[in-house]
């Protein structure tokens, strides 16, 4: 139970169960002296339990940009039926590179080796985790991240830099063992990157024409971001306007960057804190997770329907 959750309990949601987390679970990276290191939180019971790959941001907290971080997500979805597996990307203050290494400090391309190191690895997580031995499904896998989290996971399902001349050295990085992705408070168009961010880092420029992976775009109607962009909020949702596989868009009202608390509990890093609409984002991101990964379940269609009718206070969906 939590007090705090009232008018987001009316969205449907499929019964808690018990969880355990494992950490940390390390993973060698090839041709790297530093290991990955993973949180893995997983339903006590049951088999053939879909993943997802949990990709942080980079915000200004010392532990939040790492495994440790967004337990207010990573435990929702692991209480309703997902096994998350968090890494501690090589942007991470706590576990990360040393900022000024090369690629440093956002260390993007290093952030998307890393998902697709976790993904040829998924065997070795089954051996080396007992606990977890036999009971993953590794035909289901599905990608979410938040703010720079978002970038990283825009490219593994097939995003491009909008510079072609990055774009064509750095080759396309899509991995299509990630059958569906999550942007939640997702970089916007590359062209209109115009804040100081923008020009201190051109790799940050995204080109959404070539993510054809199924995505939903998450982001906040009160999310201005002018380090970034001069545009206003509706340019954290140009992913679902410009990804031919972005094919819903959920519009938080009132929500900013933190979406209502997604990457910790009592943070100061949330800008946003709210327990109700951190309550409809886990539930919506979990319902249309759980029908994209299986087939002709209903959970999606279900949250809109109830969304729409008891919940429309806290925005609305666009679909295409």
């Amino acid at each position: 139970m939590n007090n705090l959750i009232d008018k987001a309990r009316r969205l449907p949601v499929n019964a808690a169960v018990t969880t355990i987390s494992i950490s940390p679970v390390p993973l060698s990276i090839p041709d790297h002296e530093r290991e990955l290191e993973l949180r893995i939180t997983a339903p006590m019971s049951g088999r053939d339990l879909p993943i997802i790959l949990l990709s942080h941001g980079h915000g200004p907290s010392l532990y939040i940009s790492s495994k440790d971080g967004y337990a207010p997500l990573a435990n929702f979805l692991a209480e309703h039926g997902f096994v998350v597996i968090q890494p501690t990307h090589a942007n991470s203050k706590v576990g990360g590179l040393a900022s000024d290494a090369p690629g440093g400090p956002l260390f993007w391309q290093e952030r998307v080796q890393e998902l697709t190191c976790i993904l040829d690895q998924m065997e070795t997580i089954d051996a080396s985790v007992p606990v977890l031995t036999g009971r993953l499904d590794h035909d289901r896998i599905a990608a979410v991240g938040h703010s720079l989290g978002s970038h990283t996971v825009s490219v593994l399902l097939g995003a491009r830099l909008s510079d072609q001349k990055e774009a064509a050295r750095d080759g396309d990085m899509r991995d299509s063992r990630v059958k569906v992705g999550v942007l939640l408070a997702g970089l916007g168009r590359g062209e209109d990157l115009d804040g100081p961010m923008g020009s201190r880092y051109p790799a940050l420029r995204l080109d959404f024409s070539t993510l054809t992976t199924k995505t939903l775009v998450v982001s906040g109607d009160a999310d201005v971001s002018p380090h970034l962009t001069t545009r206003g909020a509706d340019w954290h949702a140009d992913a679902f306007s410009d990804a031919p596989g972005a094919d819903s868009l959920l519009t938080l009202a009132g929500a900013k960057h933190g979406l209502g608390g997604i990457a910790g509990y009592d943070a100061n890093e949330t800008d946003d804190e709210d327990p109700d609409r951190l309550g409809v984002t886990q539930r919506m991101v979990w319902a249309y997770l759980w029908s994209a990964l299986n087939p002709g379940n209903a959970a999606w269609q279900d949250a809109i329907s109830a969304f729409e009718n008891e919940a429309t206070e806290f925005g609305k969906v666009d679909s295409k």
